[in-house]
């Protein structure tokens, strides 16, 4: 009994753990562990190509450190490819289509969660069938152009105003919130839009954050969209501006590069690390503030239906 004590001790919550318990914690830490770090390797990889000569490049297959740090990726994507512009552009169009989207997908997704609201089930299944079914590229490209929308940022933000799926994970949350709550609202002389103002939204924090996320990193990595309906080159997203960026460096033969090298233009597998690197770091900032809110918002909204 005395050795069985022993090899019982309690978490932080007061609950008895056995050593078979630990033991599993700590192999699932381990593994867990490994996975995250094999997961980390490929972008440190990149952030220290990004400083490093093309000669480091080549002879070395993977590196942490560089022996040798250069700016010169930087300096040449900062100064020959307008990637300033390109990220403020990006920056405009990701927040005034987060915000169209969310405004969109809620108050779409806030009467489908009513079970009383009639013409619900015709209006979900048209809402199943957009995400088997769309109108086409080319049908789509028509239509904005004949409405003045071509070249602007209108319409990258429009063919894709709400997502079906998304819209569907907020319905599903709102349907899990309290009906105590809202008939509260009522009956202290709410509306509906006033109770889904001041009661639904500041209780849906989670899936909020959480599609507000996923609506955000779709604007941000939007390329082909933006290729073909923006044509003025002061307009281009950050991931246009990177391909003009990468396609003239790769213009750079090998016969040259030497020259290149004294002059301090940067190699071709350079500068293409350090743009994935510039696309890549600004949305992952964003993250960290909407981490805690992530997994509870995408999960309940996926749970029932």
């Amino acid at each position: 009994m005395a050795s069985d004590t022993k090899a019982i001790k309690r978490d932080k919550r007061g609950v008895k753990m056995s050593l078979g318990y630990r033991i599993t914690d700590v192999i699932i830490y381990t593994l867990m562990g490994c996975v995250g770090v094999i997961t980390l390797l490929p972008f440190l990889y990149i952030a220290a190509g990004s400083f490093a000569t093309d000669r480091e490049l080549t002879e070395r297959a993977f590196f942490i450190i560089p022996h040798v740090w250069s700016l010169n990726a930087y300096k040449y994507s900062i100064n020959n490819g307008n990637i300033l512009m390109g990220l403020k552009n990006s920056l405009i169009l990701t927040f005034m289509g987060t915000i169209v989207n969310m405004a969109l997908s809620t108050t779409f997704a806030y009467p489908l969660s009513k079970k009383h609201f009639r013409g619900r089930n015709f209006f979900l299944n048209m809402v199943i069938v957009t995400m088997l079914f769309s109108g086409g590229m080319i049908p789509t490209f028509m239509v904005l152009r004949t409405y003045g929308l071509y070249d602007s940022y209108w319409a990258l933000i429009l063919i894709g105003a709400i997502s079906p799926f998304n819209m569907i994970i907020i319905k599903n949350f709102f349907q899990e919130l309290p009906l105590e709550l809202e008939e509260a609202a009522y009956m202290d002389g709410a509306g509906e839009f006033f109770t889904f103002l001041k009661i639904v939204l500041p209780l849906s924090k989670p899936v909020l954050a959480s599609i507000s996320l996923f609506y955000a990193v779709g604007y941000w990595n939007d390329y082909f969209n933006a290729m073909i309906y923006l044509q003025t080159p002061t307009k281009y997203t950050v991931q246009i501006m990177l391909r003009n960026i990468v396609l003239k460096a790769s213009a750079i033969s090998d016969v040259m590069m030497d020259y290149y090298d004294q002059n301090g233009a940067p190699p071709d597998k350079a500068v293409k690390m350090a743009t994935t690197l510039i696309a890549t770091v600004p949305i992952l900032i964003v993250y960290p503030f909407v981490q805690k809110f992530f997994t509870k918002g995408v999960m309940v909204g996926a749970v029932k239906g």
